[in-house]
């Protein structure tokens, strides 16, 4: 019998980064880690855990939210997380 993969799934927004007030993240500076992320995710991956970032963007593309305000922010977080193993 093969081994389970074991996977966590983190929302983006709350979890990984402070949600701001007006509850989107659409520049660099509304992107804030929240204490003990990488920490805290480094322990799941040292326990066997496979990584899955999830996340619910109301408007993405729209107007009011672009692509284009959305995209800067969730690069520094994919580079951050990825320099961090």
């Amino acid at each position: 019998m093969s081994k389970p993969i074991k996977l966590l799934f983190v929302d983006r927004d709350g979890c990984l980064i402070e949600e701001p007030a007006d509850e989107q993240i659409d520049s660099l500076d509304k992107f804030r880690l929240l204490p003990g992320v990488i920490h805290a995710l480094k322990r799941f991956v040292d326990a066997g855990y496979q990584l899955v970032m999830v996340s619910n963007q109301d408007g993405l593309g729209t107007d009011s939210f672009p692509l284009a305000d959305f995209e800067p922010p969730q690069r520094l977080l994919l580079g951050v997380l990825g320099t961090q193993g």
